[in-house]
């Protein structure tokens, strides 16, 4: 009788494990899937990133270049320089022109020498206009970065055409006369202007100028 009731216990004490494991088991399982399906659920209170952030890289260096003179040969000196309103009565009459029963104010600088000479580009640029001018003779202007346009006037000799890239140092033709500024001879008239204005050259040549960042 008492082993019955021995057994009878046991066989209860089994069930009761058995019965604590199956619930144990079946919370487990279930809040492992809660955690899950938190898990894969993105939070609404986030921005998720998704892709590359940046694909390119980007220049944060400014650069600078050297303004050259329109010319290499050593031989060349300054006949009439540009007309500065601030400087000496002296200075300022040297840089005029009488021309047709008038005086002009030079705008430029007129490089000389007796022989002629190559006339370069003092910056890279694309030609914009290629002409030919009764009292000033042939004309290039080429259009520079960063607002700067340069015209090489009395050239004897044209290298290039409009719509040409030129390169810093390229030959784009060769030095001349015109009627304008015939009492001076073989010469280059050159001008400068930055942002539409005309600029005295000798400010802007062998100087360091910034480029676009």
């Amino acid at each position: 009788m008492r082993r019955k009731r021995r057994l009878k216990m046991y066989i209860r004490s089994c069930l009761f494990v058995v019965l604590l494991l199956t619930i144990a088991t079946g919370v487990f399982l279930v809040s492992n899937k809660i955690n899950l399906q938190k898990a894969n659920q993105k939070d609404q209170n986030y921005t998720y990133v998704s892709g590359i952030i940046m694909d390119q890289d980007v220049p944060v260096i400014s650069q600078t270049i050297t303004m050259i003179k329109p010319y290499t040969s050593d031989k060349v000196t300054v006949g009439k320089n540009f007309y500065d309103y601030k400087a000496e009565s002296d200075q300022q009459e040297k840089s005029i022109t009488y021309y047709d029963g008038s005086y002009i104010q030079n705008s430029g600088i007129d490089y000389v020498s007796e022989e002629v000479f190559d006339v370069i580009a003092v910056l890279n640029g694309t030609v914009v206009d290629f002409k030919t001018d009764d009292i000033l003779g042939n004309v290039i202007e080429i259009k520079h970065d960063n607002g700067y346009v340069t015209s090489y006037q009395s050239l004897s000799e044209v290298s290039v055409k409009k719509g040409d890239t030129i390169t810093q140092g390229q030959i784009i033709g060769k030095s001349g006369t015109n009627k304008l500024d015939k009492d001076i001879g073989n010469h280059l008239h050159f001008e400068l202007y930055a942002n539409g204005q005309v600029v005295d050259p000798n400010l802007y040549l062998d100087k360091e100028l910034k480029t676009k960042e």
